[in-house]
């Protein structure tokens, strides 16, 4: 088997080109399962139309997929991510948003995880810096943490709001 080498994250350019193409990959390799973890995702690439796109494939490609969002936060989302507000709206059965509770900012992980397969972790969010890695001892390290931080968390970010 042939495994693929970590590719390094040097910018915030470079952070959205890892997203999309971890998101096209998602679709090509069948991933059933996503996490995407952050603050507010305020700095992901999740509007764009090329991500939208990946993730209308990847949904409609297999019966069973799971999309889960961890955040302290999703304020920002309608205005930053209109066109993924959207596409969650036609797969909603399919996405899960939660928000972190008791967790500070400073420990929330800023990671895409596809379990089994790759992981992206910014290392330094603020300069976006990070590592886009297969390796098996990455993703299990991404889980855990991931499993950590959501056993703290609620559902949030409903699809409508309802009121008067």
């Amino acid at each position: 088997m042939q495994t693929t080498p970590n590719k390094v994250i040097s910018g915030l350019a470079e952070f959205h080109t890892a997203v999309r193409e971890a998101m096209a990959e998602a679709v090509t390799a069948r991933w059933p399962e996503l996490w995407l973890c952050d603050i507010n995702f305020a700095d992901w690439p999740l509007g764009d139309i090329s991500v939208v796109e990946s993730l209308t494939q990847w949904a409609q490609g297999q019966r069973q997929c799971r999309l889960t969002l961890l955040a302290l936060q999703y304020d920002e989302m309608p205005r930053r991510h209109p066109r993924w507000v959207q596409w969650r709206r036609q797969w909603s059965h399919s996405v899960t948003c939660r928000q972190l509770q008791d967790v500070q900012a400073d420990d929330v992980p800023v990671t895409m995880l596809a379990p089994g397969a790759m992981t992206i972790r910014l290392l330094d969010p603020l300069h976006h810096r990070g590592v886009v890695s297969h390796t098996p001892s990455d993703w299990l390290q991404a889980r855990e943490l991931i499993d950590a931080i959501s056993q703290r968390s609620i559902e949030a970010f409903p699809i409508t709001t309802l009121g008067l």
